[in-house]
């Protein structure tokens, strides 16, 4: 297989850890996807089919924004640090001010949110309480970036999906600490868990899931997730769905794109033609789609063409998953 590090036919990955790898590798590929159409209007442009250059920040094609580098930021920080969200966000704070984590060294995106809780974070140093807890303050910052908690703590489903949970909140309440931004992650961490376990999406999608059931019992979701969760996500269709950034819409958006999807590319070509917050959106949905389908399921020529896949890879290789390389 072209472009695959030496090591691979021999020790190829598993089952489990190509979509523990595809999460990431998914979340990458949907941002740099969306980045030349981010803040444009739905129909306005020509729809995407691959990389493409230009968009607000004039990236090159395969180039990606703020949610990747927030992703390889908290995989660097519970590679290296274990669990302490203090570390987290002296590395969020680490690409605010110097670029660490970028992908051409500098940090030229970042949310009003994200940087009012980093602000605050500086003259405190406590990440338990920097977040911005009003009610406006309910964006996708920390959707775009969660996949690395599942992927470190995939081993905590199906029977400990109540910690998962925790944990996932807990990655949200260094930045967004809204309750619908702490309920959807709680959410979207369980489902990536178990699409990187294999399960079925119509399984893992269903408003009844068994799963569901348990998490909503040990605490309730916030009212507006929940109806992502009991399947708005099938019942809207554009432009009722929109790929903006508030939290909910975000996940429904992202949600209503792969699940109807027949495979990857799909799946994120329609998130990020909704247009709007077209890189968050393609983030998101790339993560469900990774953890489905897998690294193996993602084009070849998006693989490829990623800038700094490299980086990529080495935060896989500190959450415990072997990257096949290019």
């Amino acid at each position: 297989m072209a472009g695959l590090s030496p090591d691979w036919k021999s020790n190829p990955l598993t089952p489990v850890d190509d979509r523990r790898a595809g999460a990431l590798w998914g979340l990458a590929i949907g941002d740099a996807l969306g980045a030349a159409v981010e803040f444009r209007a739905p129909g306005s442009f020509e729809p995407v089919t691959g990389y493409r250059a230009g968009g607000p920040h004039g990236l090159n094609a395969g180039e990606w924004t703020d949610d990747t580098s927030l992703a390889l930021a908290l995989a660097d920080s519970l590679g290296e640090a274990g669990w302490d969200l203090n570390d987290q966000v002296r590395r969020y704070v680490a690409w605010w001010r110097h670029g660490e984590y970028s992908v051409n060294g500098r940090c030229f995106d970042i949310g009003n949110t994200t940087v009012s809780s980093l602000s605050r974070f500086e003259q405190t140093g406590d990440a338990y309480h920097s977040a911005v807890r009003s009610e406006w303050a309910c964006g996708n910052g920390s959707i775009m970036r969660l996949a690395p908690v599942p992927i470190r703590y995939v081993d905590l489903f199906p029977d400990r999906i109540e910690e998962l949970a925790r944990l996932a909140a807990e990655s949200s309440l260094t930045t967004h600490a809204n309750p619908q931004c702490l309920s959807a992650c709680r959410y979207m961490a369980v489902v990536l868990a178990a699409l990187m376990h294999g399960l079925a999406r119509d399984e893992v999608l269903a408003p009844d899931w068994d799963i569901l059931r348990r998490l909503r019992a040990s605490e309730p979701l916030h009212p507006a997730v929940d109806e992502v969760a009991a399947g708005s996500f099938r019942e809207r269709r554009p432009p009722e769905i929109q790929g903006v950034g508030y939290v909910v819409r975000s996940l429904e958006a992202a949600l209503w794109a792969f699940s109807r999807a027949a495979d990857f590319r799909e799946a994120v070509l329609a998130a990020v033609n909704l247009g709007d917050d077209a890189d968050t959106t393609g983030a998101v949905c790339g993560q469900f789609a990774g953890a489905f389908w897998g690294w193996s399921g993602i084009p070849q020529e998006w693989r490829d063409g990623l800038a700094r896949s490299d980086m990529i890879e080495t935060a896989l290789r500190k959450l415990g998953v072997r990257s096949p390389g290019r």
